[in-house]
C-alpha cells in the first residue's frame, strides 16, 4: 500500500514520525558523546521506510540505547530520560576503592605486593563500606512499621546506646554512647528502633554535633512527639592518636527539641535519668 499524501503540502503520514525522530536525534546529541550521537543521527536518516508510529518518548529511549554502546541496550534502568541509568551499588565501587588504597600504600613507601599487604586494599575497601553503611539506609526502611498507637504521654528514655562513627575531617573513628528521650503523643516507637536510628546516622562520615541533631530530628519524624532530647558522649581518635593527644578527653553534645527545650523541668528530669547509675 502506498503511503497517503497530503495534497496541500505533499507530506506523508510519516512526516510527524520524521519530525519526532529528528527531535530525538537532537536530544540524543545533547546527552550522548559525539560519536554515539552521530550513530543515532545516522540511524534516523536511514529509516526511510514506513514504520509503525511510535511516541516521542519511545523514540528517545531507542536513541539513547542505540547511541550508548556500553551494554545499555538491555539496561532495565532507562526509566528517566534525564538520568539514563541508576547509580552503581556501593559494592560496585570496591575495585576502584581497592586501587586507591593500593596507591596509598605505595605512597607511604610500602610494597603493596608483599604477603601481608596483598589483600589489604580489598579488605580496607570493604571495611570502609561497612563503616559508612548508613548511606544505604533510610528512616522508613529501618522503622519497618514499628510505630504503635498507645495512650502513653510519659517520658521514654533509652540510654547508653553504643555508637561508632568516622570523623569526616581525618577519617579516623570516634565512638561513645547515645542517650535518647522523647515525650510521646499517643504514638510510641519500638525500643530497638532508637538504636537503629543511631546506626543510620553514625555509620557515615560525621561530626558529633551534626550526628546529635540528626538523631533527634529522625525521632521527631518517626512519632511526632511533644519533644525529643539526645545526648551524645564521644571519644575522638583524632584527639587521642594525633594532634593534642589527650587520651582522657570526652566530647558531650546535646540537642533538645519541643518541650525539652521549652520546659526546664522536663529537661532536668531527662538529664537526671541519663546521668543516674
Amino acid at each position: 500500500m502506498k503511503p497517503q499524501v497530503n495534497e496541500q503540502n505533499g507530506s506523508t503520514q510519516n512526516g510527524d514520525i520524521a519530525t519526532d525522530a529528528a527531535s530525538v536525534a537532537m536530544d540524543a546529541a545533547a546527552i550522548l558523546p559525539a560519536a554515539s550521537a552521530a550513530a543515532a543521527t545516522t540511524a534516523v536518516a536511514s529509516a526511510g521506510a514506513v514504520v509503525p508510529a511510535k511516541s516521542s518518548q519511545q523514540l528517545k529511549l531507542e536513541m539513547l540505547n542505540i547511541g550508548n554502546g556500553n551494554g545499555h541496550e538491555n539496561c532495565t534502568f532507562h526509566h528517566d530520560l534525564e538520568l539514563d541509568h541508576k547509580p552503581p551499588t556501593r559494592e560496585a565501587l570496591l575495585p576502584d576503592m581497592a586501587r586507591s588504597y593500593r596507591l596509598l600504600l605505595g605512597g607511604l613507601g610500602e610494597n603493596p605486593d608483599r604477603q601481608g599487604l596483598i589483600k589489604t586494599p580489598e579488605r580496607a575497601a570493604k571495611a570502609m563500606l561497612y563503616f559508612t553503611k548508613g548511606y544505604d539506609q533510610n528512616l522508613e526502611d529501618v522503622l519497618n512499621g514499628a510505630v504503635f498507637d498507645e495512650d502513653h504521654d510519659e517520658m521514654v528514655v533509652v540510654k547508653d546506646i553504643e555508637m561508632f562513627s568516622m570523623c569526616e575531617h581525618h577519617l579516623v573513628p570516634f565512638y561513645g554512647k547515645v542517650s535518647i528521650g522523647y515525650l510521646p503523643c499517643n504514638k510510641i516507637l519500638g525500643l530497638s528502633k532508637l538504636a537503629r536510628i543511631v546506626e543510620i546516622f553514625s555509620r557515615r562520615l560525621q561530626v558529633q554535633e551534626r550526628l546529635t541533631k540528626q538523631i533527634a530530628v529522625a525521632v521527631t519524624q518517626a512519632v511526632q512527639p511533644a519533644g525529643v532530647a539526645v545526648v551524645v558522649e564521644g571519644v575522638h581518635m583524632c584527639m587521642v592518636m594525633r594532634g593534642v593527644q589527650k587520651i582522657n578527653s570526652k566530647t558531650v553534645t546535646s540537642t533538645m527539641l519541643g518541650v525539652f527545650r521549652d520546659d526546664p523541668k522536663t529537661r532536668e528530669e531527662f538529664l537526671n535519668l541519663v546521668n543516674s547509675k
